[in-house]
C-alpha cells in the first residue's frame, strides 16, 4: 500500500469513526440536565466497577478527544462528579492531552506533507515565526476558550513543532480550564447551564494570562534591544 493510499485510507476511517460516534446518544453531555438525570446511573457503577470505570472513561475520553468531538465539556463534568477533584484532574488532564496528541499526529500524516508542498511559499513567514514562538503561541491558544478545540489541534500539526512539546504545552495550556470544569463538576448539583462555569469575565481572564509569555517576551527582547 502506498503512503498516499494509507493517508486516504486513515483520513476515511477518521471521517467514518467520527460519523458513528455522532450518531450515538451524545445529546445528554451537551446539556446540564440530561448529566445530572444520568449521574446517578454512572455512580451506582462506578461503586461496583471503581477501576474499569477508570479505565473506560479515560480511554472513551481520549477517543473523543482525538475525534474532536464537541461533548468534551460534559465529560469533564462527569469526571469531577464520579472521581473528585483531584482525580477527576488527573484522568481529564491526561485523556484530553494523549487525546490531542493522537488528533495532532494524524492531522500531521494526513496533511503536512501536502500542505508543505503546495503552500510553502504562502506558509513560509508563519512557519518561521511558529518555530521561534510556537510555544508561547500554542499555550495563548490553548488558555483561549474561544478556539475550538480541533482547530488547535490541526493547525499545530501543520507547524514545524515536536510532539513532545505540543504534548506539554497542551496539558499545561489546557490545565486551568480543565481544572475549572472538574470542579464544577464536583458542584453539579449546583450548576443549571454551561454558561454558570465559563463566564465571559473569565474568558477574558484566560486570554489574558495566555498572552502574557508572549508579551513579557517581546517586551524583553524590545528592552534589550534597546540597551
Amino acid at each position: 500500500m502506498s503512503l498516499n493510499l494509507l493517508k486516504i485510507s486513515l483520513f476515511i476511517a477518521l471521517v467514518i469513526a467520527t460519523v458513528f460516534f455522532m450518531f450515538l446518544d451524545f445529546d445528554i453531555y451537551k446539556s446540564i440536565e440530561n448529566i445530572k438525570s444520568q449521574y446517578q446511573n454512572y455512580l451506582l457503577f462506578y461503586q461496583k466497577n471503581t477501576f474499569l470505570t477508570f479505565f473506560i472513561f479515560g480511554l472513551v475520553y481520549i477517543i473523543i478527544t482525538s475525534l474532536s468531538l464537541p461533548i468534551a465539556g460534559g465529560l469533564t463534568l462527569i469526571g469531577g462528579a464520579l472521581f473528585g477533584f483531584l482525580n477527576g484532574l488527573i484522568i481529564v488532564s491526561f485523556s484530553s492531552s494523549i487525546g490531542a496528541t493522537l488528533a495532532f499526529l494524524m492531522a500531521r500524516f494526513i496533511a503536512h506533507d501536502y500542505v508543505k508542498n503546495n503552500y510553502k511559499s504562502q506558509l513560509s513567514k508563519f512557519y518561521s515565526g511558529f518555530q521561534k514562538e510556537g510555544v508561547y503561541y500554542l499555550f495563548a491558544l490553548r488558555m483561549t476558550p474561544l478556539f475550538p478545540y480541533f482547530l488547535v489541534n490541526n493547525l499545530s500539526a501543520l507547524m514545524p513543532m515536536k510532539i513532545w512539546t505540543f504534548y506539554w504545552v497542551s496539558q499545561l495550556g489546557m490545565l486551568p480550564a480543565t481544572s475549572l470544569y472538574v470542579y464544577a463538576g464536583t458542584k453539579l448539583s449546583e450548576i443549571k447551564t454551561m454558561t454558570d462555569i465559563m463566564s465571559p469575565s473569565l474568558i477574558i481572564l484566560f486570554i489574558v494570562i495566555g498572552v502574557f509569555p508572549i508579551f513579557f517576551k517581546k517586551l524583553f527582547k524590545y528592552l534589550r534591544h534597546k540597551e
